[in-house]
């Protein structure tokens, strides 16, 4: 049997004929473990999963959960915030190598050294970073919240927002502050066809643009709506329209489809031209196989460093203090 340490997931055989979604549901009652899944995974995870939402609200579940096990079906980034949060319990990912193309452009000792370079200022970092990275924040910030908690510092301070230069671009717009920006992105987000996305408008043309702030600026432009994936989610739901196209990781497609089954979503296409949507590859690492795994032998496991949790640790329950006292 291969383990975790030496290829990132417990590759373990399954006995044929097994019912997974049988057994995970057994092994978590026994196991007093909890399934948290992100949006961006896929449709039978999300259906298996206790608890399915964006980033803020995973890291609300996971710091008011009284579960022994958290099970984090997400990326690397959302482990390490959940045991940040609850270090006394056990973090499980189904596989390490779910990374984030967002926290790897923001390596913590080049972040620590930009902050070091701009004395003075506020330091507000994305949820979609390291621990490492958290350590040397004062906030912590999602795409739901990011406006809002930016626009709680008086007008005249200094900030630097980092890693995304999208969404850092996009706060900076709506909110008239002038943020110094990390230069980071998301493939994801980076990858939309504007071009495509005009050429679906004029197939489509009661259809609503509803876009991610992770998006480019001219993808942004051309949208209907812009917010947060459940900022996405909830507007379609409230939206008299009966056709969307999402520029958002096509995951979230899912729960929209469960929500509103009266509407249409159409992924908006990617730059590549030999797919249809755009779909993270390190969300989709994630399988029903490997969770069955992971809640099997309790492995892969998440660590973080006792002195990086006890910094990380403050600047994450300032943004959970932030968004209860806005009503977020």
């Amino acid at each position: 049997m291969l383990t975790n340490q030496s290829i990132g997931y417990m590759d373990a055989p399954i006995p044929k004929g097994l019912d997974l979604k049988e057994e995970i549901n057994r092994m978590r009652k026994e196991k007093n473990a909890v399934i948290l899944a992100h949006y961006y995974q896929t449709g039978d995870i999300q259906d298996i999963a206790d608890f399915v939402g964006d980033s803020l609200a995973l890291a609300q579940q996971a710091a008011k959960t009284t579960a022994d096990i958290i099970v984090f079906c997400g990326v690397h980034f959302m482990g390490e915030t959940a045991k940040v949060l609850c270090p006394d319990k056990k973090v499980l990912v189904p596989d390490l190598n779910a990374g984030c193309s967002l926290a790897d452009s923001c390596p913590a000792p080049d972040f620590e050294a930009f902050v070091r370079q701009h004395p003075g200022h506020v330091v507000i970092s994305y949820v979609n970073t390291t621990a490492a990275v958290k350590a040397v924040t004062d906030v912590v910030v999602t795409s739901t919240n990011a406006r809002q908690i930016v626009e709680s510092f008086p007008e005249d301070t200094k900030i630097i927002f980092g890693p995304d230069r999208n969404l850092g671009n996009y706060i900076n717009g709506i909110t008239g502050r002038k943020m110094l920006l990390w230069d980071g992105a998301c493939h994801v987000h980076e990858q939309f066809s504007l071009e495509k996305i005009l050429e679906l408008k004029k197939q489509y043309p009661d259809a609503e643009v509803i876009t991610h702030p992770e998006c480019k600026q001219p993808v942004i432009q051309v949208s209907d709506f812009v917010g947060s994936t459940a900022a996405l989610l909830k507007h379609t739901v409230k939206s008299d329209k009966k056709q969307f196209i999402v520029a958002t990781e096509s995951g979230v497609i899912h729960e929209m489809r469960k929500q509103s089954p009266d509407k249409e979503f159409i992924p908006a296409p990617p730059n590549d031209s030999t797919c249809a949507c755009n779909e993270c590859n390190f969300m989709r690492l994630n399988t029903m196989e490997k969770l069955y795994n992971c809640l099997k032998y309790e492995l892969p496991e998440i660590f973080v460093d006792e002195e990086v949790q006890e910094k990380a640790i403050r600047p994450i329950k300032k943004m959970l203090e932030i968004s209860e006292r806005l009503g977020l």
